[in-house]
């Protein structure tokens, strides 16, 4: 599926309706977040766009942020005072070029998440042109990002194409050998994009609590590390179809244990044999660490989604943080999803030797599933038509 790209269009003197993903939390992946999305915001200002920015939280919440960000953008920054579509189809016409006008809470128009045709319709009349760069909502069916763009031509943004694209070649032309790192703490969340990775992946190499409920499939002692039951045998199958499949799976070979969830317990790394009673799983050793390390140096392509510790406890991100790392000095193509895991990038201090950091979040996982997303069946419509 191709896109049409803004980079190719005429939008001098006219009205461009954004959708952004700028839903901040306070952490630091709103600066990513917010430098993914600029480059959308710059090249529109630069071709004298009236930009109408529209998003799905209370972006004048965060007005002192976009201000700062946008200052050397736009030429002005207004806040909208009005839910009425009506009335803001009637400001948006007198907006300067390079002016941002920022829409209410598309949260607050319950039309919007029954992808009302009448509601996109009106949405539409506010805007000659529409922009979609919130790829981690587009595994969502709304007005403003399916239905929309059946009134006004529609195009990607920077960051929803760049997105696609990355992901789209994780999905048909990975260079080889492909390693995918799976973490995060269950089985049940990420077992169909496991199953998605054995069509696709060379080597597969999993950490985090998930670990734990494979590891217990195959009879390894896992003390008092939280498992899904209900997942056993379905772990234990899927690394047989591994193995049919010719994909290597990996598991940890080394753990460091605590007796209690926090960062006051008492630690201890143990090996292969499994976790003491009374004790659980907190992180990867560093024998796993070095395996795969090993694995890892001469992969082409990494992807990487879910943490490999409780990295959330300090004392417990150290194998996470090695591992990105370790990601950082290879040569492979480097894509990265998850906000545990990015955070893991974060502080390594190696985020700018990733090559994709996606903030996609759900979006990136069922792309990488297989599914077929609504927003980017609604940009490829028209391309699809032809």
């Amino acid at each position: 599926m191709s896109f049409q790209r803004i980079e190719n269009i005429e939008v001098r003197g006219k009205r461009v309706f954004v959708l952004s993903d700028l839903n901040f939390n306070g952490n630091a992946m709103d600066s990513i977040k917010l430098n993914k999305f600029l480059p959308t915001i710059d090249l529109l200002s630069r071709k004298g766009a009236k930009i109408i920015l529209a998003n799905h939280s209370a972006l004048s919440d965060r007005a002192s942020i976009l201000m700062d960000a946008l200052k050397n953008f736009g030429k002005s920054l207004k806040i909208g005072e009005t839910n009425s579509l009506s009335e803001i189809s009637k400001i948006s016409p007198t907006l300067s070029e390079g002016d941002i006008y920022i829409l209410p809470n598309l949260n607050q128009f319950p039309e919007d998440e029954k992808n009302d045709k009448s509601f996109a319709e009106e949405l539409s009349k506010i805007a000659d042109i529409y922009v979609n760069d919130a790829f981690s909502i587009a595994n969502k069916k709304l007005a403003s990002n399916d239905s929309i763009t059946e009134f006004l031509p529609s195009y990607a943004g920077t960051l929803f194409h760049r997105e696609y694209e990355t992901l789209n070649n994780l999905l048909n032309k990975p260079d080889k050998p492909y390693i995918a790192m799976i973490g995060g703490s269950k089985v049940s969340s990420k077992i169909k994009i496991l199953n998605s990775l054995l069509n696709r992946a060379n080597t597969i190499l999993v950490g985090g609590g998930l670990a734990y409920t494979f590891l217990k499939a195959r009879a390894v002692p896992v003390g008092s590390s939280v498992i899904e039951k209900d997942f056993e045998v379905l772990s234990h199958q899927f690394i047989d179809k591994a193995g049919i499949a010719g994909v290597e799976f990996q598991m940890p070979v080394d753990h460091v244990i605590s007796d209690i969830f926090g960062e006051k317990g008492k630690t201890k790394n143990v090996d292969r044999m499994g976790i003491l009673d009374g004790w659980m799983g907190m992180d990867i050793g560093s024998k796993t660490l070095s395996a795969y390390e090993k694995i890892l140096k001469n992969a082409g392509t990494i992807f990487w989604t879910g943490s490999f510790g409780v990295t959330e406890l300090e004392k417990f991100s150290t194998g996470s943080v090695n591992l990105a790392k370790i990601l950082s000095k290879t040569g492979a193509k480097t894509v990265l999803s998850g906000e545990n895991t990015i955070n893991a990038v974060l502080k390594a201090g190696v985020e700018s030797k990733i090559t994709h950091i996606s903030t996609g979040g759900e979006a990136t996982i069922e792309f990488l599933e297989g599914k077929s997303l609504p927003a980017i069946k609604a940009l490829g419509r028209e391309k699809d038509t032809e």
